[in-house]
């Protein structure tokens, strides 16, 4: 049900009038999600009696390619984009060929050089390399054979072949029959058995390189930014937690989706558990009870080696209740990770999401827009006033990049102002002036960049 209302002029908006269109407005919106909700419920329903989902159907382009844009510098034969630099310049020539004009010479021709065409090619074949290794007869009876080089790891299968496996089963997201059916093609000997192996087997290093490198961004940049959602994983439904920022990211699935799952991560392959003065002012602060929080800070015992021995030590202090043990646990894991010294500076963006706010939280730009992004305009006012918002924060987040590269007092205070005038205008849209309303409460958790932290 789409419900477009008139256009009322301001003079002739009485409170009364103003209250029923917000009231209006917040039924539409909600009738209009209910409505998404019931045909996505329709289609899941459908799946499970063996029938399709409603085809979609994407709205025509034709329009978007007749226009006068497209018309413009037509009479250019050059393809589009053909301005930039020559791609020529930064590639490497790997064999020249000569090539001669096929027509006789006259006499008297002049060599004046060489008008280059530079063409792209791609080998793919099969390479075969047979190790002979050296073996010897030494005096007293015993013999001494040479070793196959470290990257070989025992392995019939080298290195760059195993490196193409795990990319195309990975990144690119080719199944298992289908990579076997390409490496046959190009005459590799190998089993379906091998081909699993190759993709499930002897990766511990990736795995200690991939603990390494959370470490390291932890511990080298001044935020990270973090999100979580469902995933599949060993066939069982899961989640997927993302740590990064602009020079790292990192991927870490689990079975559970909170705040004791992403204090575990930030760890960083660290399996304790540390009741330290972090952890003890975290059980404070989220009100763990004052006898509970006394055994705790008495216990002669303050650092635990794993899961087991932190639950032995809770069930031991008699702290037996389900929310006492999830503060003490937090706390627990929060002083852990905070045995690296970085972590106390650290800021975590995140969209919001409870099990994330720990340390020093931010909220990210792009979470916070899409509340705006998701209304739902009931009119062309409507529509105009969305459009208008969206653009004037995006222009002010381009504005906060420049101040975090030239930081200064006069364009701090600038920004604040001009961020208070955003998210306190009036449109004429109700549910878009309480977006706003609620994300001018939250003006700290957006703006850390004037305490030198860069947000997204």
């Amino acid at each position: 049900m789409k419900i477009n209302l008139p256009d009322i002029p301001e003079s002739e908006q009485t409170p009364l009038v103003k209250g029923l269109i917000g009231i209006i407005e917040q039924l539409s919106d909600t009738v209009e999600r209910q409505q998404e909700e019931i045909t996505l419920l329709k289609d899941e329903i459908n799946v499970l009696k063996g029938q399709k989902k409603r085809p979609k159907f994407k709205p025509s382009k034709l329009d978007t390619n007749t226009d006068e844009k497209s018309d413009q510098g037509s009479t250019d034969n050059k393809r589009s984009g053909s301005t930039k630099r020559s791609k020529n310049q930064t590639l490497t020539i790997h064999q020249d060929n000569i090539v001669q004009p096929e027509q006789p010479l006259p006499i008297g021709a002049r060599f004046k050089g060489y008008r280059d065409f530079v063409v792209q090619e791609l080998e793919i074949q099969s390479c075969n390399v047979r190790y002979r290794l050296a073996c010897y007869l030494l005096p007293d009876g015993s013999t001494v054979t040479a070793t196959l080089p470290n990257g070989l790891a025992g392995q019939h299968f080298g290195t760059r072949l195993r490196s193409y496996i795990l990319y195309q089963y990975h990144q690119c997201q080719v199944t298992q029959p289908l990579l076997l059916e390409q490496l046959r093609e190009w005459g590799i000997d190998i089993s379906s058995g091998q081909l699993n192996r190759l993709l499930t087997e002897n990766h511990d290093d990736l795995h200690e390189e991939k603990a390494e490198l959370l470490a390291a961004g932890l511990q080298s940049t001044g935020y990270i930014t973090t999100d979580d959602t469902g995933a599949r994983h060993q066939g069982k439904n899961g989640f997927v937690t993302h740590i990064g920022n602009e020079w790292f990211a990192w991927f870490q699935s689990s079975d559970r989706k909170n705040r004791i799952n992403f204090l575990s991560l930030l760890r960083a392959g660290n399996k304790g558990y540390q009741v330290n003065t972090c952890a003890l002012n975290y059980m404070a602060t989220n009100k763990l009870p004052a006898p509970q929080l006394a055994l705790l800070a008495n216990t002669p015992v303050t650092n635990f080696g794993c899961e087991e021995e932190w639950s032995a030590h809770l069930v031991q202090l008699g702290i037996v209740v389900k929310r006492h043990i999830q503060i003490a646990t937090e706390g627990a894991l929060l002083g852990c990770a905070s045995e690296n010294e970085a972590l106390g500076k650290l800021a975590v963006i995140s969209d919001g999401a409870g099990q994330f706010k720990v340390l020093q939280h931010g909220l990210c730009w792009v979470h916070a827009e899409r509340l705006v992004h998701k209304l739902i305009p009931l009119n062309e006012g409507h529509r105009e006033d969305i459009a208008q918002v969206r653009d004037e924060i995006w222009s002010f987040y381009k504005e906060l990049k420049e101040y975090k590269k030239q930081p200064c007092d006069t364009k701090k205070s600038a920004l604040s102002k001009e961020f208070d005038r955003l998210f306190t205008q009036k449109t004429r849209y109700e549910l878009l002036n309480q977006q706003l309303k609620r994300l001018n409460k939250l003006k700290s958790s957006l703006l850390l960049v004037f305490i030198g932290i860069y947000t997204d």
